[in-house]
Parts: C-alpha cells; sequence; structure tokens
C-alpha cells in the first residue's frame, strides 16, 4: 500500500463504520416504531437544548458529525493495522467496538450531561458499535491495509497475539483473585462475580434482585476475561512498538486511564447500584493490581525496551 494514501482508506473505512451504525439504529428505531428516534435524540443531546421537534436539518446536522467522528476512528484504526502489520482482524473490531462504547457513555455524560446509553439501550449501543468496529477492521483487513491471519496462524506465528493473550490472562487472574479476597475477607464468596453477572444477563437492578449462583459467576467470568484478553493484546502491541520508539511506552499510561475508565464506565451503564456495595477504591486497586500484573510480564518479556528506556527513552522521535 501506498503509505502516503493510507489515510484515505481510514476514511472510507470510517465512512462504512458510520453507515453501518446508521442502518443499524434505522433498524431498531423501526421495531420500536418511531424512525430516526436515535439521530434526533443525539442531536439535541448534542445542542444541549430540550424540547426541540425533530426536523430532517437536526438529523443532517449529527449525521455530519456522526461521519466525521467515525472517519477520525477510520484513520487512527488504520495507522494502528499498519503498525502491527497482521492481526486477527475480527478480535481487534470487536475491541474497537467496546472502546467506541466506552468513548459513547463518556462523552454523552462529559459533553452533554446526558446518559444516551441509558436512554437508547445498552445493549442496542454495545451491540450497534461491536458491528461498526468488526466493519471498519474488516474492510481495512481486506483493502490491505493489514494481513488477516486466523486464531491458529495468530497464535502460532504472531508472538504480539501470544503475549496479549498471556498478559491478559495473567492480569484477569491477578483481578479474580484480588475479588476473590475482598469477597471472602467480607464474608460473601463469589459475591462480586456474581452480582456483576446478575446486572449484566439478569438485569439486576437492586441488591435484592443480585443471584450468586454457577451460572452468574460463570457468564460472568468468561466475560471478565474476554475483557482482558482484549486490553492484554493492545498492551502486547504497544510494548512491541515501543521498543523501537520508547516514547510510546507513554501510552500504557493513556492505556492505564482507560482501562480504568471502562470499568467504572461498565458499572455507571449496567449496574451503578453496585458502585456503593463493591466500593470504587477496591475497584481502582483492582485494576491498578491488574495494570501492574501485565506491564511486569511484558516488562520481563521485552529485555530490548528495557535497554531503551534504561538509556535515554525520550531522545527519538515519533
Amino acid at each position: 500500500m501506498d503509505d502516503r494514501k493510507w489515510w484515505l482508506r481510514g476514511v472510507a473505512a470510517g465512512i462504512i463504520g458510520a453507515t453501518v451504525l446508521a442502518f443499524w439504529f434505522l433498524l431498531v428505531d423501526a421495531a420500536y416504531g418511531a424512525p430516526f428516534r436515535t439521530p434526533a435524540l443525539l442531536a439535541r443531546s448534542l445542542l444541549t437544548v430540550e424540547g426541540l421537534e425533530t426536523s430532517p436539518g437536526l438529523i443532517a446536522l449529527y449525521t455530519l458529525v456522526h461521519y466525521a467522528a467515525f472517519i477520525l476512528v477510520g484513520v487512527g484504526a488504520t495507522w494502528i493495522l499498519l503498525k502491527l502489520q497482521t492481526a486477527p482482524g475480527i478480535l481487534l473490531g470487536l475491541v474497537l467496538g467496546f472502546l467506541l462504547f466506552d468513548i459513547v457513555f463518556f462523552a454523552s455524560m462529559t459533553i452533554t450531561g446526558v446518559d444516551v446509553v441509558e436512554e437508547l439501550g445498552w445493549v442496542e449501543v454495545l451491540a450497534g458499535n461491536l458491528i461498526a468496529g468488526v466493519s471498519v477492521m474488516g474492510f481495512l483487513h481486506l483493502t490491505g491495509v493489514a494481513r488477516a491471519v486466523s486464531w491458529w496462524e495468530a497464535l502460532a506465528d504472531h508472538q504480539i497475539v501470544r503475549e496479549g493473550l498471556v498478559a491478559g490472562l495473567v492480569a484477569g487472574v491477578a483481578v479474580a483473585m484480588w475479588f476473590f479476597v475482598i469477597d471472602a475477607a467480607q464474608g460473601r464468596l463469589f459475591f462480586t462475580p456474581g452480582a456483576l453477572g446478575s446486572a449484566l444477563f439478569l438485569g439486576a437492578t437492586d441488591i435484592a434482585s443480585i443471584e450468586v449462583n454457577v451460572w452468574t459467576v460463570l457468564g460472568y467470568s468468561l466475560f471478565h476475561f474476554a475483557a482482558f484478553f482484549a486490553v492484554g493484546l493492545i498492551a502486547s502491541a504497544f510494548a512491541w512498538q515501543a521498543e523501537d520508539t520508547p516514547p510510546l511506552i507513554l501510552a500504557a499510561v493513556l492505556l492505564f486511564v482507560a482501562f480504568e475508565a471502562f470499568f467504572l464506565g461498565l458499572l455507571a451503564v449496567v449496574a451503578e447500584f453496585l458502585l456503593g456495595p463493591l466500593a470504587w477504591w477496591s475497584i481502582a486497586l483492582g485494576n491498578l493490581l491488574a495494570v501492574v500484573a501485565m506491564g511486569t510480564y511484558l516488562w520481563i518479556k521485552h529485555p530490548k525496551l528495557r535497554q531503551a528506556l534504561a538509556q535515554d527513552p525520550f531522545d527519538r522521535t515519533m
């Protein structure tokens, strides 16, 4: 691919992702019998006004913002794939989808003060962003930005993927053990995974509706490790790239902040009532423990990075 034209594919990928997400919500809105409910709601939230009648101009305004945002996402995703060279397209698409979901929640709360995820339904928003993320990454792989690989090929030939999965496993186990100790100390074994599983899969809305059983605990555990595998892959990619560009180690700080924000944001969206019982400090410390465990593993696996940072880590250009 012509490196001077890489951003054009990013623009095209962004347009595809935006179109897929718009079509998804068109179907969702039609199912509710309220066409264009989603763009109208988002436009009103963006303009921070109430009672504004839905109009073609209002919907067109939001549509422009929607496509502009996805074009930026597409260009960013293209840049990342160029650095990775090869990666499982579907996996990175799902990672991108989760990140988009997180961005929607925090951007709406920060900019407009309106929780659009709650207004639109977190399942619909998450599903739409996952589909859009897979569409963006799928297009980039199909157009040759990076070579798509199968799971088995990636595990066999690509060290980034192997290290990422192990890093995710290490961090996931660290957090699981942390909350096991917290729950045991409070005399309520498996309360944390059971409570989160009840909120995610059973729609629990208060402490009384929490069910701690094998299904809620196992179901959340699967979700828990899948999320950590995704974070581990991103961290591994940064670690490999930072061997040649040490300033990228700063991305680890951003990754930690994003990781904290994602989990707290997910709780706020799915089960706000649990923030009290679980205590924000235990969540923050658990995630810090995960980052330390993941970082230690990657630090041990990358002696070249240790050597580069020990010399003059910021005497290079990105």
